[in-house]
């Protein structure tokens, strides 16, 4: 009997002190602009990878910041660390990853990642 009360508690304690996390990725074209590339020529090459995060923490599920502005602050840090300005470039293939882990109800951190290709062209 006491061997059972004492497995059980063990259990308890691994699933009350493991952290679960969940991640997923989104692909969508969220940069509204109306420039146009046309790559039909091999005009162009590949400067860098860059990526952009924000982070938010829930204790309780309270607290922390709405999705969208947790998006706008990655999306932001990731196009000042592309140096746009430095010549005729552009960002290409964006991606936005979203991973929520914790220990549900009491205490989740939420972290949105947005990153992307940067593309310099050459004519």
């Amino acid at each position: 009997m006491k061997k059972s009360i004492s497995t059980i508690a063990v259990m308890i304690m691994m699933v009350v002190i493991s952290s679960c996390g969940a991640g997923r990725a989104i692909m969508r074209n969220q940069n509204q602009s109306s420039t146009q590339v046309h790559l039909k020529e091999n005009n162009f090459k590949v400067i860098s990878s860059v990526s952009g995060s924000a982070e938010a923490k829930y204790w309780v599920l309270i607290g922390g910041r709405k999705r969208q502005q947790m998006y706008n602050e990655a999306y932001a840090e990731m196009v000042k660390s592309a140096g746009l300005m430095d010549g005729p470039r552009a960002l290409v293939n964006l991606l936005t990853e979203e991973h929520v882990g914790g220990v549900p109800p009491f205490f989740l951190k939420r972290t949105i990642t947005v990153s992307g290709h940067v593309v310099e062209f050459n004519r």
